[in-house]
């Protein structure tokens, strides 16, 4: 593993953005393969004489909450015999691999906390997994995870440090909670296309779990002045793309809710003294249903994504088990040097399939699939015409949003 890199005390350790002084986020995350590479600090000035590159497009990925339900986690245990594994999560997200690995940079919501080794391993209403599931992320191919939930603390703040810990070790970058205030505060860093991309992340709650005494840092909580103001010290240190996870609405609710639209409005609205957008892409988890994209003030928003990995059984929850993958091309501005822009938006359709053996599938590719039966391609269609129904419901496509199928 990498070490993490950091933006050291010599440097310039305020940055005065549109008048205000703010402190410069460390970075943040452990290592990583050559996908995307790591870039060495924000703020960091090349030593040669030769201009930086100019920049090529690159694409993103996301996908929504990752829940290991009982069930789920004994799919694992099953998967993993004859491995050497306690449980293996490779299957289960074999069927997006390909999507996800394929993307110059991936991004996760990580919704739980790992439990100890060896367990006890529990679902609803206070999460534990095991920390194999980080083997399975990084397998299936992604860069960085969002881990600021209401389920954070669900095993208290061990459980929070047991998660960073196996992230770090197989090199997934983390933004949301912190064993510090330092890492706290810190931005992920990626680079992808040439961009320097800082992803932040924000929950609106803990369930009602006290955050632990003494450390107010652990979990980022959703707070307008903040966001913007870590957004705008990620941009004066560097970052040429800044994407802000977010935990936020109602619960089993397709359209968002006022504070998801209040605060869509406020954040991208906000502009720095340059004039140009604090934050460039918004992706929403912790609904369980897919939620629409919409593009305000010039900034796309995915209010929801719907949770990737569930296993809800009661027909009226079905929902649950679909998500949705937004997939954004940036490209560099060619009006605003040092900017990236997204010049395609994109969504494919996602489902957890819970028919023996339990595995996520992506439905909008499901027809061009030559090894699905005609039963799977028809329930699969219909999946996908049901998430596509949510993502579209303000409007998106008239916006510019395409339905990928691969």
């Amino acid at each position: 593993m990498r070490a993490v890199a950091r933006i050291g005390a010599a440097a310039a350790a305020l940055a005065v953005v549109g008048g205000a002084v703010y402190a410069v986020p460390h970075l943040r995350g452990g290592g990583g393969g050559a996908k995307p590479a790591t870039e060495q600090r924000l703020g960091a000035k090349p030593t040669g004489a030769a201009p930086a590159p100019a920049g090529t497009p690159f694409t993103l990925v996301a996908t929504g909450d990752i829940i290991p339900y009982p069930s789920i986690i004994q799919r694992a245990a099953d998967d993993a015999e004859g491995t050497g594994r306690a449980h293996d999560f490779r299957k289960i997200l074999a069927g997006v691999k390909p999507l996800i690995s394929a993307a110059d940079l991936a991004i996760c919501h990580h919704e739980i906390p790992y439990g100890r080794p060896g367990g006890p391993y529990t679902g609803y209403p206070a999460f534990k997994a095991p920390h194999e599931l980080a083997d399975g992320l990084k397998d299936a191919g992604y860069d960085s995870c969002s881990t600021g939930s209401n389920h954070t603390l669900d095993d208290g703040y061990d459980g929070l440090v047991r998660t960073l810990d196996h992230l770090d070790r197989v090199g997934i970058k983390h933004v949301g909670s912190g064993r510090s205030a330092d890492e706290a505060k810190a931005p992920a860093l990626v680079r992808a296309g040439g961009a320097r991309i800082a992803q932040l992340d924000y929950t609106y709650g803990t369930n009602g779990i006290p955050i632990p005494a003494g450390k107010p840092w652990s979990v980022n909580l959703i707070d307008e002045a903040r966001i913007i103001a870590d957004a705008r010290a990620a941009r004066a240190a560097g970052a040429n793309v800044v994407v802000l996870s977010v935990h936020w609405g109602t619960e089993w609710q397709t359209a968002p809710d006022q504070q998801q639209r209040e605060l869509a409005q406020a954040l991208t609205a906000s502009r720095g003294a340059d004039g140009l957008p604090d934050i460039d892409l918004i992706l929403g988890t912790h609904n369980h249903v897919p939620q629409p994209y919409e593009k305000i003030n010039g900034t796309w928003v995915v209010f929801g994504m719907g949770d990737q990995v569930a296993s809800f059984y009661e027909a009226e929850k079905a929902r649950g088990n679909m998500s949705s993958i937004p997939r954004f091309t940036f490209s560099p501005a060619k009006d605003r040097p040092g900017r990236w822009e997204v010049v395609k938006a994109e969504y494919l359709t996602q489902y957890s399939d819970m028919t023996p053996p339990f595995r996520v599938v992506c439905t909008s590719c499901a027809a061009g699939d030559d090894t699905l039966s005609a039963a799977d391609k028809s329930r699969y269609a219909a999946v996908d015409r049901q998430i596509t129904a949510a993502v579209a419901s303000r409007g998106a496509h008239a916006q510019g949003l395409e339905h990928a199928t691969r």
